[in-house]
């Protein structure tokens, strides 16, 4: 694994994206910055990165594909970097957190960590993906403006004192292995991912290309998308159509 640290940058999305389109990429490379001036979360929201306070790393995952070990489904990917930021803050002593879908880690209803994964002109034959992560560990107050809009916290605020490099190195070792099993055993990866959300068995609400579904949730499978009993009977959606997937109040 290869390591690029950038001090102040816009993203680590965006450092990675430049390697690539520079063909000086390879998979597992991992690219670190100490502070973020542009940084992002799912569906353009932007990602309060102040210096040396928090983790902000984006792993190249370009796996080799073959009949064997074809291309990963790309919700996997999130699943797997949501549970290897879960994986780094058990690791550190933080008991009680749990995943909320698809890219969020809270603890009780505070944002703990985010999960970014994107690509650009994905070639099938080799499938190139950026895994970024962004994990609150040393602040110790955050904007009015943020926490108007959601509840936030870090390790440090949860009463782990954690020095950022030991965070870090163990998400360097969690977030490759986790990307491992969206090929090796993804059926692990959903079962793991789903018993983290706390959704099995709950009463759910699930956004679709319809409207809301609501019922129980029953399983979540990721060629065939998020499986709710319903009143009517067991209906399936589509991962790439479920916007959001909540408990009922």
């Amino acid at each position: 694994m290869r390591a690029f640290r950038h001090g102040t940058c816009d993203s680590t999305n965006e450092r990675a994206f430049h390697a690539i389109a520079a063909d000086d990429a390879r998979h597992r490379d991992v690219h670190l910055a100490t502070a973020q001036t542009s940084g992002r979360g799912r569906r353009g929201n932007a990602w309060w990165s102040p210096p040396g306070e928090g983790l902000y790393a984006s792993l190249i995952w370009s796996p080799p594909v073959d009949a064997t070990y074809p291309a990963p489904e790309p919700a996997s990917l999130t699943m797997a970097g949501g549970l290897a930021a879960m994986d780094v803050v058990q690791a550190v002593g933080l008991t009680g957190a749990w995943l909320k879908w698809p890219n969020d880690l809270l603890i009780g209803d505070r944002k703990l960590a985010g999960v970014l994964v994107e690509s650009r002109g994905l070639d099938p034959a080799r499938p190139t993906y950026v895994v970024g992560v962004g994990l609150n560990v040393r602040q110790s107050s955050f904007p009015d403006e943020l926490q108007a809009e959601r509840a936030v916290t870090s390790l440090l605020l949860e009463g782990h004192d954690v020095p950022l490099e030991d965070v870090t190195s163990r998400l360097l070792e969690a977030l490759p292995a986790r990307l491992a099993t969206t090929q090796s055993d993804p059926t692990a990866l959903t079962h793991a991912f789903v018993t983290a959300t706390g959704l099995v068995g709950m009463p759910v609400v699930v956004d679709g290309p319809t409207g809301e579904v609501r019922g129980t949730f029953h399983d979540l499978d990721l060629e065939a998308g998020v499986v709710v009993e319903t009143a009517t009977g067991p209906q399936t959606i589509a991962l790439a159509h479920v916007r959001a997937l909540r408990r009922a109040e």
